[in-house]
């Protein structure tokens, strides 16, 4: 199949269609294969989750407990944050939509700052579990919570550095308004790691 298919109009002007079509589903292959690695990633986190469920209240006679480190007012203003970022990228999405390229990288690093934020929170409070005397050999409870959350907090450092490609490629002039799926794409993948740790924040903080 040609690149582009012409079609001719009743006018007679010539009208050129896009090069690649939706599939059947509407949605364009870029699109489609985001929505099923985000498919796959749940999958993963669902496993993560219910190892860290099956052995929270496993091998702690004796050792630490999640009540005895968790800091339920510090993680939730962590969390606050974290999910502020879900509004600034639709707030950067929104302005590529209109072509306001400025706005674009304002919200793209104002995402990317709420992103490592979060992320340097995680750090902090891990160095408080481990002086606290929780670390990934300690017992079961420690090793699945360090392998959920640690994994979550990757996810969330790939985003940053996703969201810091799309300033450059801005700066660069290589971020025009027609590529403003680039943006959705990386947006879905944000809102994903938000929704997973609103997850993560009740079934491990909130419900002990």
């Amino acid at each position: 199949m040609a690149d582009v298919i012409t079609a001719v109009s009743e006018s007679g002007h010539h009208e050129a269609a896009p090069a690649h079509p939706p599939t059947a589903t509407g949605l364009t292959n870029e699109k489609v294969a985001m929505w099923a690695f985000l498919g796959s990633e749940c999958l993963l986190f669902g496993a993560l989750i219910s190892v860290y469920l099956l052995y929270k209240g496993q091998s702690l006679k004796g050792t630490i407990s999640p009540k005895d480190v968790y800091d339920i007012p510090y993680t939730s203003v962590s969390s606050f944050v974290l999910l502020m970022s879900s509004l600034t990228m639709v707030l950067a999405l929104a302005a590529i939509q209109r072509g306001d390229h400025r706005r674009l990288r304002v919200w793209l690093l104002t995402t990317a700052f709420l992103g490592a934020t979060f992320v340097g929170g995680q750090v902090y409070e891990f160095t408080i579990f481990i002086r606290e005397g929780l670390k990934l050999h300690t017992n079961l409870f420690g090793s699945s919570f360090f392998a959920l959350t640690g994994f979550h907090g990757a996810h969330v450092t790939i985003g940053v550095l996703m969201l810091l490609s799309l300033v450059m490629l801005s700066l660069k002039g290589r971020l025009p308004t027609e590529k403003a799926e680039t943006v959705e794409l990386v947006g879905l993948y944000w809102h994903f790691v938000d929704i997973v740790w609103i997850v993560i924040f009740t079934l491990v903080y909130l419900i002990q």
